[in-house]
């Protein structure tokens, strides 16, 4: 079994690098975003994608080739699982995984206590299992597992 952690930069990937343990134990590799942001490999599969930001006038245009890109990466690397704590530079891996019926496990936030993320909210309609880290959240996703914190 091959799994796809995926996670934008910073407090999303540093959540991610929680799971650490579990992606020494199974095939995997990351997928997170060309940025400046420096993260401890840990000898870690790395693949970087391009930063897409939703609030600049060319995004759609950035998205698209982020999805493509994207597309390419999961035809080569072929996992099974896709596991995300978002946010946006991971919709279209867990898109794509989903087309291709593969399992979606999406994390919400940790720093995401009482309202739901744009991410969470398009992930939690197509994540086979979605976690939240905080028992109040259940309220915005009665479907989801309280999971605790990954801290």
């Amino acid at each position: 079994m091959k799994i796809c952690f995926a996670a934008s930069s910073g407090g999303h990937l540093e959540q991610l690098l929680m799971l650490t343990p579990m992606m020494n134990k199974y095939d995997s590799f990351v997928l997170t975003e060309k940025t400046n942001y420096e993260m401890n490999k840990k000898g870690l599969d790395i693949v970087k994608v391009p930063q897409v930001n939703r609030r600049e006038k060319t995004f759609i245009f950035k998205f698209l080739l982020l999805s493509i890109q994207t597309l390419f990466i999961f035809l080569k690397e072929k996992p099974d699982v896709v596991i995300s704590t978002g946010a946006l530079a991971t919709v279209p891996m867990c898109t794509i995984a989903k087309v291709f019926r593969k399992k979606v496990i999406f994390i919400e936030s940790f720093s995401k206590i009482s309202s739901p993320t744009v991410t969470g909210k398009l992930m939690y309609k197509i994540a086979d299992q979605f976690i939240v880290q905080w028992e109040d959240m259940i309220k915005h996703y009665p479907k989801a597992i309280y999971g605790g914190g990954i801290y």
